[in-house]
């Protein structure tokens, strides 16, 4: 390298690849910039240079100068190879420019620190690492040693695992042709083996997430699921808790959709196509990814499901994968699991894939229903993903905030409650809206998926809600008092 050389790179002043220091007197300040080149995307330590004017004026490097240099750079961890030049300045009386380049971080490796303290360069300014980020790091060096789903469940057994569990999600796995058909006879112990959710003979956290019988030593297993009147958090109509491991949480989230968004059908050719408001698939699909690329370190922090009139938030404790932006996290990228223990069994059991495609499926299925594309919104600590719902003049219709859809001809579609709340009127015209809700909720738990074995509930608010809406409508009215009264259909 030349002196030439050393133009052209300080040409810019300092940037982020790049830390100016007129001498080595500020040798300890320079370590620190070294450290964060190497946790960001390298750059340039070079002392000798004034960093305000730029000027070229070297310095007397002296053996002892070496040695400082040499014992700086044991300080950094892991230790790095890196060649220091000394490059003679014209005309400075013998003093020479000292010049290192450190290469960048590189997914995978460890971070690096400078006696003991993280750095990374943010533009043209050193700072300590975020604490989260330095974790994250880790985590993905050494996952086998630092990940949460990895380590041992204290105090936890195999027998306190739910067996009906793991041996439906082999089932499956054996289903999709991704676990051995022989697997279906062997003992529980050898499917927590050839899960790798074992460590001494002992569950891990992830057997614990995956299939614990009891969490409540493990406050993170919980789901939040609200639905709020309009389109902010000031009114709930429900708030429900759910705690339990993966498939628990699963089911009653979708349970929870199911039962506060709306059921459209119409007619195809001789059959009938049934459509809530967010594709179901879709929804499944952004739970899953929740609950399993979640940080569940933090016991403090868990899953929520929100349901507005004119969206759904899915929210979980995280951040995103090294590299990926709200942007770039909706076109075609690799999988990076935060849990990857916990992945590796969602995909061995069909819940999930390994391709990073749960975006592009999500869109897809958005798409198809002529819906906006779901969202990601990166928070303080928090991924947040976003499904709108229908709009006015979506697709040829209009559409009031409840979801209830004219066709071009002004005839409004009903949904799936409205149509049952009408079949139990035709058999009984003096039901109660408390009878229907009971009745609805036995009908609308047998249309749920069969993984779903918890019975839900369709409340009497939400069916006094569709009864208004079908009064509105001129499909229903109320003949006499609300005691002894009854309801007539319309004939129309």
């Amino acid at each position: 390298m030349t002196i030439e050389d050393i133009k052209r790179i300080i040409s810019d002043d300092e940037t982020k690849h790049l830390e100016l220091k007129k001498t080595t007197g500020e040798l300890k300040d320079g370590m620190h910039s070294a450290c964060a080149f190497l946790n960001t995307e390298g750059g340039w330590l070079i002392f000798g240079i004034a960093p305000t004017s730029l000027k070229i004026v070297g310095q007397d490097v002296t053996e002892s100068t070496r040695r400082e240099l040499a014992q700086a750079l044991v300080g950094m961890e892991p230790a790095v190879d890196v060649s220091v030049e000394y490059i003679d300045v014209p005309d400075g009386k013998g003093n020479q420019l000292i010049v290192m380049h450190f290469d960048g971080w590189v997914r995978g490796m460890v971070p690096y620190t400078y006696h003991g303290r993280p750095y990374i360069r943010v533009e043209s300014t050193t700072k300590i690492m975020p604490r989260e980020m330095f974790e994250e790091r880790l985590r993905e060096s050494k996952p086998g040693k630092f990940a949460w789903d990895a380590q041992m469940a204290e105090g936890v057994a195999i027998d306190d695992l739910d067996e009906e569990r793991i041996r439906n999600a082999v089932r499956l796995g054996i289903a999709g042709g991704r676990i051995n058909a022989s697997a279906e006879g062997e003992t529980v112990e050898s499917l927590l083996r050839k899960f790798n959710l074992l460590k001494d003979g002992c569950p891990t956290n992830a057997a614990v997430m995956l299939f614990a019988k009891n969490t409540d030593d493990y406050p993170q297993m919980l789901l939040r699921m609200a639905y709020f009147d309009g389109m902010d958090k000031n009114v709930f109509i429900d708030n429900k808790q759910q705690t339990g491991n993966f498939f628990d949480l699963l089911d009653a989230g979708m349970a929870f959709c199911f039962r506060h968004l709306s059921l459209s059908g119409k007619i195809v050719g001789l059959r009938r196509e049934e459509h809530l408001e967010i594709p179901a698939e879709a929804l499944r699909e952004a739970l899953i990814n929740a609950l399993c690329h979640r940080q569940y370190d933090d016991p403090r922090a868990s899953v929520s499901l929100a349901i507005y009139d004119d969206r759904i938030e899915i929210m979980n404790p995280g951040r995103f994968p090294m590299g990926l932006t709200e942007e770039s996290i909706m076109e075609p990228h690799d999988s990076y699991p935060t849990n990857l223990k916990i992945a590796q069994v969602l995909y061995q059991t069909t819940y999930s894939e390994k391709w990073g495609s749960g975006v592009r499926r999500m869109t897809d299925l958005c798409r198809e229903q002529h819906l906006p594309d779901p969202r990601f919104h990166l928070g303080k600590g928090t991924v947040c993903l976003t499904f709108k719902k229908a709009q006015k003049g979506t697709d040829g219709q209009k559409e009031d905030i409840k979801g209830q859809k004219e066709d071009k001809n002004g005839q409004k579609e009903l949904t799936e409650r409205q149509l049952l709340i009408l079949d139990l009127i035709a058999q009984d015209p003096s039901i109660s809206a408390k009878e229907m809700s009971e009745k609805m909720s036995e009908k609308m738990s047998e249309k749920m998926s069969e993984k779903m074995s918890e019975k839900e509930d369709v409340n009497v608010r939400t069916v006094e809600r569709d009864i208004a809406q079908l009064k509105k409508k001129g499909v229903l009215k109320r003949e006499g008092g609300r005691k002894h009264g009854r309801w007539v259909i319309s004939s129309e």
